[in-house]
């Protein structure tokens, strides 16, 4: 199972079962996930809207979770990383069905740091780092062969270190929005939104 590094500190509600901060609250719900031994506790669905209004939705696997938001890396040049930078905006869905969890994350999207993304790239196994060369993300290819010829290339242009694509990065979301929804018997679901109001975060409970 891939790690995802979480950053929080322990801390509640007063007289209530949630923390004021949502990240903070993620973070306990996301240990309390990986505690359940899932396959990859780490897989999330992220959701962008393109230039011509399309929606798209796909797994993806979160990387990183701190003050600054949610955290994954992509080709960047790919339809996802084109609709990112075109709107800024994304959601993130994490689905936890073993224990009738989800967290559903809106909010604006920024680039991650070259030196950070660096850092991230060089600790990826080689295999995945010359896929990320070999590539070109959701373009179309001939057959099978085209995709191994190229990563072949790839493995003969660096035999020994392999450099991170330039087209290749994180981005990390940095919500507006964070509703934590759990299971409940007869349908009478709970559901906190966490709201961004300024530099606070405003609790309200929806109706399931």
């Amino acid at each position: 199972m891939a790690s995802l590094r979480v950053q929080y500190r322990q801390a509640g509600l007063d007289g209530g079962d949630v923390d004021r901060d949502p990240i903070v609250q993620f973070g306990v719900w996301f240990e309390q996930w990986l505690a359940t031994e899932p396959v990859d506790g780490t897989t999330v669905v992220v959701a962008t809207v393109d230039e011509q209004g399309w929606p798209a939705a796909r797994a993806m696997l979160l990387k990183g979770v701190d003050e600054r938001g949610f955290i994954f890396y992509t080709n960047r040049e790919s339809p996802k990383g084109e609709a990112i930078d075109h709107t800024g905006r994304a959601a993130i869905t994490c689905v936890w069905g073993g224990l009738e969890r989800q967290v559903r994350v809106v909010g604006e999207v920024s680039r991650v740091g070259d030196d950070e993304c660096d850092e991230y790239f060089a600790s990826r196994p080689r295999g995945s780092q010359i896929g990320a060369w070999a590539s070109h993300q959701s373009s179309i290819v001939a057959d099978r062969a085209e995709l191994e010829n190229a990563a072949a290339a790839i493995e003969k242009r660096y035999p020994d270190e392999v450099p991170r694509p330039p087209y290749w990065g994180g981005f990390v979301l940095n919500p507006t929005s964070v509703e934590f929804w759990q299971g409940r018997p007869d349908r009478l679901h709970d559901r906190l939104r966490y709201r961004r109001e300024g530099s606070h975060w405003v609790i309200e409970r929806l109706s399931p």
